[in-house]
């Protein structure tokens, strides 16, 4: 159920700029516009990360025919050898690095992951974990030719309780699925991200991945109650817990929460999911700076308490560049900043009530200078289409620098300011949006193609400013293969130390998802 629109709210509210809901209900095919070729070009070959990086390959062995067969027996029918089948799950899908995989596996269940693994560490053979493989660091893909272990066929619900809301599944279903199968029983996931409809839950815990409603429900550290995982020798960790509260000992689940595949191979997961709003609205606004955007944020916060549920941001360069390669027409007037904000409750009239109190005083103290509100399912799904895509229209825009940051939120967007500045005519564009609500700042820098100049003109800058606010070099998308040399940034030497002893303690030979995660002299 959605709420009706209240009559007290201002008019500007109710309607949106010439042509934006044009589209209906076509949200992602909306028609191209005059001059835009329909047919893309292809893209461009990807440099293996071996060529493009410096890394040297760990003394593991190569897989063998007698190995092939071996996988045969445990998984019939599901071992691929075939490069062209092999390409796309050799190549992560921001296409910026690519691995040499010769094995693809694809298990059903979590005793032929097990079996799997068991002959891998016998054979000191290196496993590539994969889900979706929507990563943006480079942790889902190859480095070299590690077999890839694949969870898309282990894409079963096990369980779902009505009562208590919590999800029992196999690591590889798919997030959108699992959103669907919750909904209809008026439940809903604690995480929402622009890429659910291919991500899985199994790679969302094991990136501890952030998302859309982390300002509402917080982290997978919390909501995830228990976790099957398989380790490196083949063992099988069972703490599939669906309890609440378990105080006995360590909670072994959230070494694996974030490790990115390092320690074990997640096979299935319950997690708790929250009751389904029965009240949704979502505004989208135009700002005159930064510093209301942060005003609007706190008045925001204050006004709407336990109804907000999103409040996410983002400059003018990034509408630009969703209209410009999506076609999606902007819903306001042109504005330096636009913010989206979502209310969740059970209360229609209250939440409205709340909400046009809230959007009245921005209005009247110039806070916003525009806005359009939505309070129906395919008018918010349009909305949050213009923030969702964001990276699909920059990845359309050339070879993208990406960093995923956390920061002091009165300085979330200082750091876009002075490195466009830095930068000046070398990069294409440089743009900012993300989570306000959680202090997590999506810095995106656009080139033609890739540049080693202009990646040392950003690498160690970036990091170094972040550090320099007592900032983290990843929020939400992990460290991968791509920021794993620049964890001294964010971890002191003590905590690297640990997570090495950790690594090797539960994977001695290092053949699980290696040149990840850890530092290279580890």
């Amino acid at each position: 159920m959605v709420p009706r629109r209240v009559p007290r709210w201002p008019s500007w509210l109710l309607r949106a700029s010439p042509g934006w809901a044009s589209w209906g209900a076509g949200l992602a095919s909306p028609p191209a516009r005059r001059g835009c070729s329909s047919t893309p070009s292809p893209p461009p070959a990807v440099v293996p990360t071996q060529e493009r990086y410096p890394v040297l390959r760990l003394p593991f062995s190569t897989v063998s025919e007698q190995d092939v067969a071996a996988f045969a027996r445990i998984v019939p029918g599901l071992v691929t050898t075939d490069p062209a089948e092999l390409a796309a799950h050799n190549v992560d899908w921001l296409r910026t690095v690519r691995g040499c995989s010769k094995v693809l596996l694809r298990p059903r269940t979590s005793e032929e992951v097990s079996r799997i693994l068991r002959h891998c560490h016998e054979r000191n053979l290196a496993v590539n974990p994969q889900g979706g493989n929507t990563g943006m660091v480079g942790g889902s893909v190859p480095v070299f030719d590690e077999i890839i272990l694949s969870t898309a066929l282990m894409n079963q619900v096990i369980s779902f309780d009505d009562v208590s809301g919590t999800l029992v599944c196999q690591a590889g279903c798919v997030l959108e699925e699992l959103s669907r199968h919750v909904e209809e029983r008026d439940f809903i996931m604690p995480l929402d991200l622009g890429a659910k409809g291919s991500c899985h839950i199994g790679g969302n815990v094991a990136t501890n991945a952030g998302g859309l409603r982390f300002l509402r429900y917080g982290s997978l550290h919390g909501t995830v109650l228990g976790l099957e995982v398989v380790l490196a020798d083949g063992t099988v960790l069972n703490c599939l817990t669906s309890l609440r509260k378990d105080n006995t000992g360590y909670d072994l689940k959230q070494l694996f929460i974030g490790s990115e595949g390092t320690l074990g191979v997640i096979t299935a997961v319950s997690i708790l999911c929250p009751p389904k709003p029965k009240a949704v609205n979502v505004a989208f606004l135009g700002c005159p700076n930064f510093a209301g955007v942060l005003r609007t944020f706190r008045t925001c916060r204050g006004a709407l308490g336990e109804i907000l549920s999103a409040f996410e941001f983002m400059d003018a360069a990034c509408m630009q560049l969703v209209e410009r390669h999506l076609h999606l027409a902007r819903p306001v007037q042109e504005s330096p900043f636009y913010v989206l904000i979502e209310t969740s409750g059970s209360h229609a009239g209250h939440d409205a009530e709340k909400l046009g109190s809230f959007l009245e005083h921005a209005l009247g103290s110039g806070l916003v200078t525009d806005g359009t509100l939505a309070t129906d399912q395919r008018r918010i799904k349009m909305l949050w289409a213009l923030r969702e895509r964001i990276t699909e229209a920059l990845s359309l825009d050339g070879y993208v620098y990406k960093y995923d940051l956390s920061l002091p939120v009165e300085r979330l967007y200082d750091i876009v300011t002075s490195l466009r500045a830095h930068l000046g005519p070398r990069a294409k564009h440089v743009v900012g949006y993300g989570h306000l609500g959680d202090g997590n700042l999506h810095l995106n820098v656009t080139a033609e193609a890739f540049s080693t100049s202009l990646l040392a003109a950003l690498e160690p800058h970036v990091y170094e400013w972040t550090a320099g606010q007592r900032g983290s070099i990843s929020a939400e998308h992990g460290v991968g293969f791509k920021k794993r040399d620049v964890l001294g940034y964010s971890k002191p030497p003590e905590a690297l130390q640990l997570m090495c002893q950790l690594k090797a303690l539960l994977d001695p030979k290092g053949i699980l998802n290696p040149y990840k995660m850890l530092p290279t002299q580890a």
